[in-house]
């Protein structure tokens, strides 16, 4: 919290930060807002959706911050940047990006949410550093839906490969050190 605490104004979304990334840390199968909720002490989900949802925050400053922990302290030249797809199965249709599409999670069509996550290890150790939600085609093309969800016009479709390549990019341009890079196979169905 030291190193993101600076990019919430009110102690009140710093606190449900806190929580909420001790939440994702903790040992417990499922993890949304009522599972992380609770962990905090909460009597409901509403504190950890405000924050998510509606709080004011600069995500992109908070990933640069991520990224310059990350370098500090387990930055070294023959670090390697991982790159993964991964799904979430969802049962809606309300949730952002969920279609029913290929899931290796999965290993079939489902309907879900897809993810391309990138990792950053090195000697010193290893941790996952940034994320890029798939935006299908489906949703970037109906503006109702969209509106209804809260995603930015500004966001367009974007392949796998792409939001890999931009993640890749905003690592190694803010100073990442890294040798070299892996990742597994992205799926191109939609």
């Amino acid at each position: 919290m030291d190193t993101v605490g600076s990019r919430f104004s009110r102690p009140e979304p710093r606190r449900r930060v806190r929580d909420f990334v001790a939440g994702l840390l903790a040992p417990f199968p499922v993890k949304n807002c009522w599972t992380i909720a609770e962990h905090a002490g909460d009597t409901g989900p509403g504190g950890m959706q405000e924050l998510i949802g509606r709080a004011s925050w600069d995500d992109a400053l908070v990933r640069a911050d991520v990224r310059g922990f990350v370098a500090a302290r387990l930055g070294h030249p023959d670090g390697m940047l991982l790159v993964d797809e991964t799904g979430d199965l969802k049962k809606g249709t309300h949730t952002v990006g969920v279609q029913r599409q290929y899931s290796g999670t999965a290993g079939k069509i489902e309907n879900c949410q897809l993810a391309v996550h990138l990792s950053y290890a090195s000697p010193l150790g290893h941790t996952l550093l940034d994320v890029a939600l798939y935006l299908p085609k489906s949703w970037t093309k109906d503006p109702a839906r969209r509106a209804e969800a809260g995603v930015p016009d500004t966001i367009g479709f974007a392949t796998k490969p792409q939001l890999a390549r931009r993640l890749i990019e905003t690592a190694v341009a803010g100073g990442l050190p890294c040798w070299w890079g892996a990742g597994d196979a992205m799926s191109r169905r939609r």
